[in-house]
């Protein structure tokens, strides 16, 4: 499996504080099935402020401590970037780390904030679309707005909207309501991609194998496998061949 929504990278985010954990939270990765991820550490202006010139240099020793722990597991990098007028800036300063490419299009992960969908995310989605870039929204199953009403979902489908859901929230480890929307989206063919989100080998585990066996309960072996490795490679075949 290809899991496109993951933090590993220690110390950078709210992902693991040491180099020990995150190879720790890697061998779960693979244990779990997944051989290619790539890492997506928060770029959250004011919180935590990475960029794509600042997340590579993490990256390049990352990949060397993982070979130095003979864990077999391949990355690339990317970011869950937080809704701001900064992504303007950032795009044109050439700092806008993205997943991979779609259909020409450059795929960036965005990240709503957890409690609503803020006013002005069409506007910014919009721009993004006029510039090639085609937004997929991180984990939208967790956001209370979409809990409260599933039709606030409606004008990010309508903006063309790629959708990754959280392996965790499928199998109910988010809560009742996030599984039933994870279920509501994976049934009407919204899900783009299933991924982990991982964070912790035991408060946020990689559990892709489990959001895989659910997927093909509700919607067949084969849907779901293009979940976790069939779109998730199409999108990130520029960063790493399977």
């Amino acid at each position: 499996m290809i899991d496109l929504h993951c933090h590993l990278l220690p110390g950078i985010d709210d992902g693991p504080s040491n180099l020990e954990e995150s190879l720790a939270l890697a061998q779960q990765m693979v244990q779990s099935g997944v051989t290619h991820a790539v890492l997506t550490p928060h770029v959250h202006p004011g919180r935590w402020d990475n960029t794509k010139s600042t997340i590579e240099p993490h990256v390049i020793e990352y990949k060397k401590a993982l070979a130095d722990a003979s864990i077999p597991l391949t990355v690339g990098f990317a970011g869950e970037v937080r809704i701001s007028p900064d992504i303007l800036n950032a795009f044109m300063e050439g700092e806008l780390p993205f997943l991979g490419e779609l259909n020409g299009q450059k795929v960036l992960l965005l990240e709503l904030p957890h409690s609503n969908i803020p006013l002005g995310t069409d506007k910014i989605i919009s721009w993004l679309l006029s510039k090639n870039i085609r937004v997929m929204i991180a984990h939208p199953e967790r956001n209370k707005d979409v809990m409260r009403r599933y039709e606030k979902l409606a004008p990010l489908v309508d903006l063309g909207c790629l959708f990754q859901v959280t392996a965790g929230s499928l199998i109910g480890n988010f809560g009742e309501q996030a599984e039933l929307i994870s279920i509501r989206m994976l049934e009407a063919g919204l899900i783009t991609i299933l991924a982990s989100d991982a964070h912790h080998v035991v408060r946020r585990p990689c559990n892709l194998d489990q959001g895989f066996a659910k997927a093909s309960e509700v919607v067949g072996g084969n849907e779901a496998l293009n979940l976790v490795k069939g779109m998730p490679l199409e999108i990130s075949a520029s960063q790493f061949t399977v």
